[in-house]
């Protein structure tokens, strides 16, 4: 079955490639999501916006539209621990956030602190691990305010090139960094880090920009050109355009994923850590694809 997701079947006039910005338009995005778990070979989405371990929302209030990623740590499996619940909860926390319209648009890592203490408050106890990418345009100021922890993260494509991207935190090797619950007694052993270490940027978008929010499995299996090779194709603001590209960019990773004589981003990584590795990362994978345009209500 077809997983597919989308906000914003907006009537929405822009031209990709960007258009000098006007004072008194609002802005809003136009998004379609796409994305695979590793142990499927077809997209499947679980109950939720979850692929695999992975997780995401894409909400609006107001004067802001609001993406997120995560990507919960798969190695609570080990200790009977469910990686995708911890990541579908802070991302449904953090949606209803948003709706509610409990957030400031210029601050989104107050959107990922809020919704991670009140995982924390949780009555009943959830454990495990994410990493988290939280996108928020305010459509009045025409800004992207962003947050990332972890090596999630978002690119905004501009005339072909990439013009801002988020910056990856690791620990060290594929240890990046992540929110985190442990057992009780376990708070010093689990690796857990502050939402507020979250690396924050902002910055004005034109009409036409591309903005790809994703968790690690794609850009752990695509380099940059190879993603513009595809967003190229992408010539309009229609909705089934945006969600063919979001499929056409997560079937390539996920197939590149498999392939064991690729030298994908991830083993050329793992080189420069001086370990002998080839072939790309099987991973879960969730692509969130946005184009800003117009905003009419």
């Amino acid at each position: 079955m077809l997983s597919v997701l989308s906000y914003g079947r907006l009537v929405a006039r822009a031209v990709l490639g960007g258009l000098s910005q006007t004072d008194g338009r609002d802005y809003s995005l136009i998004t379609a999501s796409y994305g695979f778990g590793k142990d499927f070979r077809r997209g499947i989405l679980k109950k939720g916006m979850c692929y695999g371990d992975d997780a995401c929302f894409i909400a609006r209030h107001k004067t802001a539209d609001v993406l997120g990623v995560a990507d919960g740590v798969g190695g609570w499996r080990d200790y009977g621990v469910d990686p995708s619940q911890f990541s579908a909860t802070l991302m449904k926390t953090c949606e209803r956030l948003v709706k509610e319209g409990r957030f400031t648009p210029g601050n989104p890592v107050g959107i990922l602190t809020s919704g991670y203490y009140e995982l924390l408050q949780n009555k009943v106890p959830l454990l495990g691990s994410s990493t988290a990418c939280i996108v928020v345009l305010d459509r009045r100021s025409h800004r992207l305010h962003t947050c990332n922890l972890g090596d999630s993260g978002f690119l905004v494509v501009r005339g072909g090139e990439v013009v801002h991207r988020s910056d990856e935190q690791q620990h060290y090797f594929n240890t990046p960094f992540q929110l985190s619950i442990a057992p009780p007694g376990a708070e010093g052993v689990v690796l857990s880090d502050s939402p507020e270490a979250a690396d924050s940027s902002s910055f004005d978008v034109q009409l036409g920009d591309i903005i790809l929010t994703a968790t690690d499995g794609l850009f752990d299996n695509m380099p940059d050109y190879m993603i513009l090779q595809e967003l190229k194709k992408l010539k309009t603001t229609n909705y089934d355009s945006i969600l063919q590209t979001a499929q056409s960019i997560a079937k390539q990773a996920h197939d590149l994923a498999y392939d064991p004589n690729y030298m994908s981003p991830f083993a050329q990584f793992a080189c420069d850590n001086g370990l002998n590795v080839r072939g790309g990362k099987p991973d879960d994978i969730t692509v969130l694809l946005s184009i800003v345009a117009e905003y009419t209500d």
